[in-house]
């Protein structure tokens, strides 16, 4: 279970003989991170909102007899002043031991999971996971252990709460936007580095949301797993949902209308990672933490 800053989300899953077989996979947009750049602090109302969709993911949890329950918490928690509010409810309520994770472990099982089952000794590949809170930028070798890794204080929901305050965002906001996450990538990552990744990898909500608007837009009803977008599209699907209102923006086909107040902010950093690091397209997969906690939950198994 991911309990990250805008949904909790579910993976069931046989793992072992070095395979990872998916049987059950579920998300609830819960906002978590909702305030807690202004704050610092997690809203009873959004630890409410996680404690409620973890009720029914117990349930699936219960039915399916999962042998062994792993929680990791992400960044709206790790920013937060009251984390222990949320994983107390959780122990008390649902009998889940939520552990709070740092920016590099969260990056490390990231990659683990984006680049399971790839073959080994591929050229290097940049893997982007764009949060709520937070956005993970790992760059190895498939098979091996990442030969960099940084969490950035880069995030959907965070920075749609710090630049895009009107409802579109002009541009000012957005270009705002842009220069903040551009500064923040350049002064993380090494120059070097931003020029030696082959291949991208992007993954979580925010590749998979703007997939599935291109794949609507061609009446497409291919997966978003596997998809590739280019730099040209993301650009373009950039444009298009920050000149819609929030409301129009809910309606958009392939779009999660949950997803809608996030999904500007989401689509501008994955431009400006993409430009950073002269890729020319990404491969969208929806293979992530939540596999790379479940591997690493059967390596360390008694």
């Amino acid at each position: 279970m991911d309990l990250g800053t805008n949904s909790t989300r579910l993976l069931v899953a046989d793992v072992g003989g070095g395979g990872l077989r998916a049987l059950l996979r579920r998300s609830t947009v819960t906002r978590l991170g909702e305030g807690v750049d202004a704050g610092g602090m997690l809203a009873p109302a959004a630890i409410e909102r996680v404690l409620e969709a973890v009720r029914g993911y117990r349930s699936d949890i219960d039915r399916l007899g999962a042998e062994r329950v792993v929680a990791v918490a992400t960044s709206a928690v790790r920013d937060s002043g009251n984390g222990d509010e949320l994983r107390r409810g959780l122990s008390e309520l649902h009998g889940i031991e939520a552990r709070t994770i740092s920016g590099d472990e969260e990056a490390r099982l990231t990659f683990s999971g984006a680049t399971f089952g790839r073959p080994a000794g591929e050229a290097e590949v940049l893997v982007i996971d764009i949060g709520g809170g937070s956005t993970e930028l790992v760059v190895g070798r498939p098979g091996a252990e990442p030969g960099f890794h940084v969490s950035t204080a880069l995030g959907s929901v965070l920075h749609s709460e710090r630049h895009l305050s009107q409802d579109p965002p002009t541009s000012g906001e957005l270009d705002d936007l842009a220069s903040g996450a551009r500064g923040i990538i350049e002064a993380e990552v090494p120059p070097e580095l931003r020029r030696g990744a082959a291949a991208g990898i992007a993954v979580s909500g925010t590749p998979t949301q703007l997939a599935n608007v291109e794949l609507a837009v061609r009446s497409d009803r291919g997966s978003a797993d596997g998809h590739r977008l280019g730099l040209g599209a993301v650009r373009e699907l950039l444009g298009r949902l920050a000149r819609l209102p929030l409301a129009e923006r809910r309606e958009v086909p392939g779009l999660d209308p949950e997803r809608a107040p996030a999904i500007v902010a989401g689509a501008a950093i994955l431009v400006e990672t993409m430009e950073a690091f002269g890729l020319a397209e990404v491969e969208v997969s929806e293979a992530d933490i939540l596999h790379g906690a479940a591997l690493d939950a059967w390596v360390q198994a008694p």
